[in-house]
């Protein structure tokens, strides 16, 4: 379970990264709030992951899974960047958070 609490954790993360591009710097109230939520929900599931699994391959796999969410997102999005080294870039974080799923020492979700 506590793979699937990180996936969530995970999801939630990319979702206040980019809630934050649209609070302008927390001056818009809904998405502020929102962005928020998204904040608490993220670290609330993270905690719950980080109760059987390694501080660090969860904290790894947790920065790692948003951060390449985060910029496909930001691709679509808000027109980033697509040039191929990016993109071979965000393939070794994802190749590295395979990495760290394999190699933790604790069973699948």
């Amino acid at each position: 379970m506590a793979w699937v609490y990180l996936m969530i954790a995970a999801t939630f993360e990319m979702a206040w990264a980019i809630g934050l591009k649209y609070t302008d710097g927390f001056s818009k109230l809904w998405p502020s709030v929102l962005t928020i939520a998204a904040m608490i929900v993220s670290f609330h599931f993270l905690a719950l992951a980080m109760k059987t699994l390694p501080v660090g391959t969860a904290y790894a796999v947790w920065t790692g899974t948003g951060a390449v969410g985060v910029a496909i997102l930001g691709m679509f999005l808000f027109g980033e960047s697509r040039e191929v080294a990016r993109i071979l870039s965000i393939t070794l974080i994802v190749a590295g958070v395979i990495g760290l799923k394999v190699f933790s020492g604790q069973a699948a979700a």
